[in-house]
Order: C-alpha cells, then sequence, then structure tokens
C-alpha cells in the first residue's frame, strides 16, 4: 500500500462522513495543533522573543529620537519578520519531522478530511503570527509611545494573520522536500537573507540598486510595503502586493500538495 492509496482510502472515509463530523473533524485536528505547540516553549519561546528582543534594541532603545515615520517603519518590519518565523519553521520543520517518523503517513490513514492535518498547522501559525503583532503593538505603544490609531493597529494585526499564509505554503513545500535533521539549517537559509533582502533590517532606499531590483522577488517585501501603507508611511497601489502573496501562496501549495500525494 502506497502513500496514494493511503490517501484515497482516508479520503473516502471522510467523504463518507457528514458535514457536522466533518467540521468535528477539522476543530479537533485544529485544537490537538494548537495545544501541542502551546505546551511546547522550545517552539513559542523563539518566535515571540525573537522580534520582541530585536524591535526593544533596534525600534526603541536605538532609534527613540528617530521620528515616528521610522518608528512605524521598524514596527512592520519587526513585525513581518516576526509573522514569517510560524509560517516557515513551525509548518516546514514539522512536517518534515513527522514525515520522517512516519506520523503523517498514520494521520494519512486515519478516516479523516485529508486537509485536517495541514488546516490545523496553519491555524496554529496565524494565532502564533498574531501574538507576536500583539506584542509588538503592546511595546511601540507602552514603551516607544507611538501614536497609533485603532483602525491601523487592526489593519496591521490582519495582515499579521493573513500574511503569514503564504510562509506557510513556502514552509510546507520545503518540508516535503528536505529530510527533518535539514529542514532547521535550510529554512534558516531561507529566512534570514530573505529578510535582509526585502528590506526589514535595513531601509531599501539603502541597499545596492542591484538588490532594490531584486526585492520583488520575495514575498516578505510585498508584505512589508502592505504593513507600511496600513500604517500610513507610504501610500501605493495595494493590488499588486496582495496578488503576488496570493500569486506565492498557490504555487507553494501546488507544489507541496502535488509531493505528498506523490511522496507522502
Amino acid at each position: 500500500m502506497n502513500a496514494v492509496t493511503i490517501t484515497n482510502t482516508a479520503a473516502a472515509a471522510a467523504g463518507s462522513m457528514g458535514f457536522r463530523r466533518v467540521l468535528g473533524a477539522y476543530l479537533a485536528e485544529a485544537r490537538s495543533e494548537c495545544l501541542r505547540y502551546m505546551r511546547n516553549p522550545g517552539f513559542m519561546l523563539p518566535i515571540t522573543l525573537f522580534p520582541t528582543m530585536f524591535y526593544l534594541l533596534f525600534g526603541i532603545v536605538m532609534n527613540h529620537a528617530a521620528g515616528p515615520d521610522v518608528a512605524r517603519y521598524l514596527l512592520v518590519s519587526y513585525g513581518v519578520f516576526g509573522v514569517m518565523s510560524p509560517g516557515l519553521f513551525g509548518f516546514g520543520i514539522s512536517l518534515a519531522l513527522e514525515r520522517d517518523g512516519g506520523l503523517l503517513t498514520y494521520k494519512r490513514a486515519l478516516p479523516m478530511p485529508p486537509g485536517a492535518y495541514l488546516l490545523g498547522k496553519m491555524l496554529m501559525a496565524m494565532l502564533a503570527a498574531a501574538a507576536v503583532i500583539l506584542l509588538l503593538l503592546a511595546m511601540s505603544v507602552g514603551m516607544a509611545h507611538l501614536a497609533i490609531t485603532l483602525r491601523q493597529a487592526s489593519l496591521l494585526l490582519l495582515l499579521g494573520v493573513l500574511g503569514v499564509v503564504p510562509f506557510c505554503a513556502l514552509g510546507m513545500l520545503v518540508g516535503t522536500l528536505i529530510k527533518g535533521q535539514g529542514a532547521p539549517g535550510v529554512l534558516n537559509l531561507i529566512y534570514l537573507p530573505m529578510s535582509f533582502l526585502s528590506g526589514l533590517w535595513i531601509p531599501m532606499n539603502l541597499l545596492p540598486k542591484a538588490l532594490q531590483q531584486m526585492a520583488p522577488v520575495w514575498p516578505s517585501f510585498h508584505l512589508h510595503e502592505l504593513g507600511l501603507v496600513a500604517l500610513g508611511v507610504q501610500q501605493g497601489n495595494i493590488a499588486g502586493h496582495v496578488l503576488a502573496l496570493l500569486g506565492y501562496t498557490v504555487v507553494f501549495l501546488v507544489i507541496a500538495a502535488r509531493r505528498l500525494r506523490r511522496y507522502g
């Protein structure tokens, strides 16, 4: 029995379930994933501490007199930096490890909706992204005394929750390509250069011209641009950035789903 046979058998069993049982299966899997990661400090602490510590040091302590636009820029930058992490690492590493350990094959053999496992991980990443944005907003208002309207804060929170999805898709793709032990190193090779090349650490106008022209290649660049518009740092047409993020999400998900169906 190969991965395709297991998937077809489980999908047929799930298809015979009623709507309420299918919904219950999705909710149970999402709850299970959330509890599993919430009880794992090795996952939650780095995701929440790294962006908040960097924002405290570089966004508040070292740039406390730089002006409101710089403060908003740094809030968006470290917000995007924090949002990327649960999508890439929470999705990619766990998927790679669970594929190696056979847990994914076991779950696919269960009479449950095929997408419940992946949806549970995505919801967990969205909750973690929301926690990061809320922490950064609290620090910006309480410690940096940054004037942010409720609408701006809500838009930034919404961008964080939805903006994690393309990075979940990218993490999912990496998790289908790399073995569990190699996934952290590969994801760091994606995460850190992408953050730098998207203008999250250094303003885009200070980067070399060639790197500025390459910036739209990275999904983090488009999420960063949307965040700057949401906080009023700059004006611009958001449709192109939204379409770019949707395109990345669809492409990554389609390739990763095909690999999961074929190789498990």
